[in-house]
């Protein structure tokens, strides 16, 4: 399934377009193929009587029940979810009925793990874990070739800073202490004005 490309701004572009690593649908796959393979076991064992049709029909029914919830809805939930890099941002989005979107503008990530193990080193994938400031977060489960997107991801943030510097940077004002600004153009009214010239004699 296509991401809908109407979540983009005008000027934004697509870097990276991935799903989850194909390791993810071995299991559902062999699910489906074993449910098969045991509903034509159970039509050519069973013999053509009515015993036998209602054996069929049961090993039917549940082979059907796994098939649906333990292979065609995980490979839905594979094929609908997306992890997409723009110039711009991040986009997580996941669900078959109910759809889920996370955004996490670039120049707000400061920080992003990747974890492999043994297993996903040797197929090729691993776990992002992008860190967001405000305590924002997106784990990105089984990426491939997590080495690579993690490489990407750092060349966009690092380009996103060039073109969009912080506007923060602002030179602070001197300020005069506190003491020196109430004081500062006034006399204390308690203090005598003495005349100029040399002290009068009595």
């Amino acid at each position: 399934m296509a991401f809908p490309d109407e979540v983009l701004t005008d000027e934004e572009e697509v870097v990276l377009h991935l799903h989850p690593h194909a390791k993810a649908a071995v299991l559902p796959s062999l699910v489906l193929l074993v449910a098969l393979g045991a509903v034509i076991l159970v039509w050519v064992m069973l013999p053509p009587t009515t015993g036998g049709l209602i054996g069929v029909c049961v090993v039917g029914a549940v082979s059907l029940w796994v098939g649906v919830t333990r292979g065609v809805y995980p490979l839905l939930v594979w094929r609908t979810t997306h992890y997409v890099f723009t110039d711009e941002r991040i986009l997580v989005q996941d669900g078959v009925i109910a759809r889920e979107r996370r955004d996490l503008p670039l120049n707000r990530v400061n920080d992003h793990v990747a974890q492999q193990s043994l297993f996903e080193r040797m197929v090729g994938c691993g776990t992002l874990t992008v860190d967001s400031i405000g305590e924002q977060s997106a784990v990105m489960a089984s990426v491939p070739r997590v080495q690579q997107v993690q490489t990407k991801l750092y060349e966009l943030i690092e380009t996103d800073r060039e073109l969009r510097p912080d506007d923060d940077e602002e030179a602070e004002e001197p300020v005069l202490p506190l003491a020196r600004q109430r004081g500062a153009g006034r006399r204390s009214p308690w203090r005598s004005q003495r005349p100029a010239g040399p002290r009068p004699r009595r």
